[in-house]
């Protein structure tokens, strides 16, 4: 099984953004926002695709994706 990893904690703080503001700017919630910085949400393409747009970065600099140890 593979983990989804991303940099959103790291780069809200390199921008100065808030849980909130991040939210604001990709039409979704503080609360999604939160689940996805913890790994406990995986956002759909088009979340992912606003937060890197945001950062201006491509997407697989924001997130990364991290095989599992034995498989």
């Amino acid at each position: 099984m593979a983990i989804l990893l991303n940099r959103l904690k790291e780069l809200r703080a390199r921008d100065g953004l808030s849980q909130t503001e991040l939210a604001k700017l990709t039409g979704s919630s503080r609360q999604t926002i939160s689940l996805i910085e913890r790994g406990d949400y995986l956002p759909s393409i088009l979340i992912a695709m606003k937060i890197a747009k945001v950062f201006k970065m491509p997407v697989d600099d924001v997130f990364s994706m991290k095989e599992e140890e034995g498989e």
